[in-house]
């Protein structure tokens, strides 16, 4: 097989909270596994195993106060990802770890020297999900969450200064001769001198350059805003699509704003969330799907549905086989705008009762695949070579049985097609992505580094 010969990247969701939803109720779920760092280093051993590209974190910086949502579910603490994946690092070679970091309450040099610490850590392994959050004013000395449009205008700042703090040193700064003593050729080194709308930061950063250059950005934002800063900054761009058609018109969208930009639009790759049940047979996935669905409690993940996408009315009050109503013409929202949409769309285009809408949207809204291997891989295949994908961002609960069989089952099947490969081609993140080394911006012949610091 030729080395250009193009393959799906997989990435692999893992709840920062070890489990999602009610699979902490699964008779092979293991108690605690929400506090365990043990159930993340199984999970991840399984997957760099399966060959798989990279593990993604999410993460919140609050928590819901519904007391049914409380009582009921597992989502009200989680591992800090910037501390998760340190530990990761030491525990895999190869697979790529990403973590998720908001934007909206943290400060870029915080971010910047974390990142660059764990990607040195890691071998150059690490990737950063930028987000602007959903959530968490209320701990960060604010009465209540940002605005939806200034989240993202402070997001494309604290890009430019992490950025910029990344490259404060060039790679071959650090001489570090010991005959002449002299440790740093600082004509190498580029003091960042940031004054912006919401930012002041000086620099330069006291770590030295991510070995990737940078870490590999991932994106996830669907709204426009989130849309414009995916294909600026964007390198694995996280979505929710529910049909080919509209996987392939997102897919075209974003690579077309990438390359008016002057990006090369291959190095966006774009991974829908697709959440998987594997059985032998479509008759054992859909007993093990319909398992899960029977843990859950419909009432508290319909209310608290209709509260994130500020539908106007609760789900949770209606009869289970009613249909749903049409949500109103005129919406918004200022927590998760694409979400919203996904909903709202998905109700007026398949017109579901409150139980199919109930069982299609206990991914969080990302499209449920329930099969065998075959059957799985032919869909991945479908999207993959339809232009609808350059792989998939696969939605695990938590619980070990089901990546076990995503990993014993679908990814042999995929590389038997020659879909996926069997071994990792490179040594980091953005080498078995295919995505370019990124170069320190004054590395260039030229330039007057210490202008900055004199200016």
């Amino acid at each position: 097989m030729s080395h250009n010969h193009r393959q799906i990247i997989l990435g692999a969701f893992i709840p920062s909270a070890g489990i999602q939803g009610s699979s902490w109720r699964h008779p092979s779920a293991t108690g605690d596994s929400f506090r365990d760092f043990e159930h993340y280093r199984a999970i991840a051993e399984k997957l760099e195993a399966a060959r798989f590209h990279a593990l993604f974190f999410n993460d919140t910086v609050n928590v819901d106060l519904d007391p049914l949502a409380l009582a009921g579910g597992p989502n009200s603490v989680r591992w800090d990802p910037l501390v998760l994946l340190p530990a990761l690092a030491l525990a895999t070679r190869h697979i790529g770890l990403i973590a998720t970091a908001s934007t909206t309450y943290n400060e870029p040099f915080n971010i910047a020297r974390k990142f660059a610490s764990i990607d040195h850590l890691s071998g150059g392994r690490v990737g950063w999900n930028l987000v602007t959050s959903l959530g968490g004013g209320e701990n960060f000395n604010l009465d209540a969450h940002i605005k939806h449009a200034d989240r993202y205008e402070r997001a494309e700042e604290f890009y430019d200064v992490v950025t910029g703090l990344w490259d404060s040193w060039e790679d071959d700064a650090f001489v570090q001769d010991k005959a002449t003593g002299r440790w740093l050729d600082v004509d190498k080194l580029h003091v960042l001198n940031h004054h912006g709308k919401y930012f002041q930061v000086q620099g330069p950063l006291n770590a030295a350059r991510p070995v990737q250059g940078y870490p590999v950005i991932a994106q996830a934002g669907s709204s426009d805003s989130g849309k414009r800063l995916a294909a600026r900054a964007g390198e694995l761009i996280f979505t929710a699509q529910h049909t080919v058609e509209q996987g392939q018109a997102f897919y075209r969208e974003i690579k077309q704003s990438a390359q008016r930009l002057g990006r090369n639009p291959k190095h966006l790759k774009v991974l829908p969330g697709v959440s998987t049940i594997v059985g032998k047979t479509q008759a054992e996935a859909q007993a093990r799907y319909d398992q899960l669905q029977e843990l859950q409690d419909p009432k508290s993940f319909l209310s608290s549905i209709s509260r994130f996408t500020s539908l106007g009315f609760d789900l949770s009050e209606l009869p289970f086989d009613s249909l749903v109503p049409l949500p109103p013409e005129q919406f918004d929202t200022n927590t998760h705008k694409s979400r919203q949409k996904l909903v709202f769309d998905l109700i007026r285009r398949e017109r579901p009762t409150v139980r199919e809408l109930f069982n299609k949207l206990t991914a969080g809204g990302h499209r449920i695949l329930i099969g065998t291997p075959q059957s799985i891989a032919d869909d991945f295949q479908e999207w993959f070579e339809n232009g609808a994908a350059d792989g998939f961002n696969v939605m695990f609960s938590g619980l070990q049985q089901g990546i076990a069989d995503f990993a014993d089952g679908v990814v042999p099947e995929l590389q038997r097609r020659g879909l996926f490969r069997r071994e990792y081609q490179g040594k980091t993140l953005r080498e078995n992505l295919g995505l370019p080394y990124i170069a320190n911006r004054h590395a260039g012949p030229g330039l007057q580094p210490l202008q900055e610091i004199q200016s």
